[in-house]
């Protein structure tokens, strides 16, 4: 049976995809999205928007794992698909260009990312409307990439305003204000405001805890910025057992080998090399050295 010239079984592991990327399955997810693309371009052809949406998700989940050059190209092909048979000003190609904006940004290269965020910004705001939770997600992408540049004062009204749209439209526990409330912690830490960021991380986690479960990886990332944050302060006591339980979240849900948990191990070493136990330090230094040039 087939919907729109596509077979269900594409809608269902479209789905599976889908669900294992939010579980953090990413391995699991490749596969099944992999599949889910062969099927829609067996169904439908090489050109048409099922396609584009199969080579999306499937670009998300590279990007995910750090694997920036099939992630690109993806992302690439996904986007001329769909400005070809949707036209330039459709919300979908709009999702395409904040995906590849996104990707430059992780690269470093923020002057292709900028204008490709603006873009999408200014098509979600047309046509859904300045207050849906997609343009939310663009205020919000948009904000991060002047943060990275430490433009902090376009950073932060853009993360506020998405903030707000995200709670109005979803709630406020919602994993998106977690996210946004994250990304403000990280602004306030960068520029020293430590109380102001605690009271958000500490929220954010709360919140990812309560709507995604205390082993997914994003309450991971909580913990390590929590962690990082009391570091910074010379509060070892709190950060290493934040340390610890972000590492093992990490390791299990995304692999011993994957490039957060070398980050999580040389932030943890970090830690013994201030408390004087340099031994243990060297020991974590020499495993997130080895699991980095396995990467490159």
């Amino acid at each position: 049976m087939k919907q729109n010239g596509v077979g269900i079984e594409w809608d269902i592991l479209n789905k599976k995809a889908i669900d294992l990327y939010r579980t953090g399955d990413y391995g699991r997810a490749v596969v099944v999205a992999l599949k889910a693309l062969e099927i829609a371009e067996q169904d439908v052809g090489f050109n048409h928007p099922y396609v584009a949406t199969s080579l999306n998700n499937l670009a998300e989940l590279y990007r995910t794992q750090d694997d920036y050059a099939k992630a690109e190209q993806l992302y690439k092909r996904s986007l001329a698909i769909r400005e070809k048979t949707l036209g330039h000003n459709h919300p979908d190609v709009a999702m395409s260009q904040n995906n590849l904006a996104m990707l430059y940004k992780t690269q470093g290269n923020y002057a292709k990312a900028e204008p490709l965020y603006k873009r999408s910004l200014t098509i979600y705001e047309k046509t859904l409307g300045p207050n849906h939770p997609e343009v939310a997600v663009n205020l919000n992408n948009l904000a991060r990439l002047y943060d990275a540049q430490g433009d902090y004062a376009k950073a932060e009204p853009l993360y506020k305003r998405s903030q707000a749209i995200w709670e109005k439209s979803l709630g406020p526990d919602h994993p998106n204000v977690a996210t946004s409330l994250n990304n403000q912690a990280d602004l306030y830490c960068s520029r020293g405001d430590y109380t102001k960021a605690e009271s958000l991380y500490k929220r954010s986690l709360a919140i990812r805890e309560k709507t995604l479960g205390s082993d997914h990886p994003d309450v991971a990332m909580s913990l390590n910025n929590l962690a990082r944050l009391y570091d910074a302060q010379g509060d070892y006591a709190k950060a290493e057992p934040l340390y610890k339980r972000s590492l093992a979240i990490w390791e299990k849900s995304l692999g011993p080998n994957h490039p957060y948990v070398a980050t999580s191990i040389g932030n943890l070493a970090g830690l013994y090399r201030a408390t004087k136990r340099d031994s243990e330090a060297d020991t974590l230094e020499k495993r997130a050295a080895k699991i980095r040039a396995t990467k490159r």
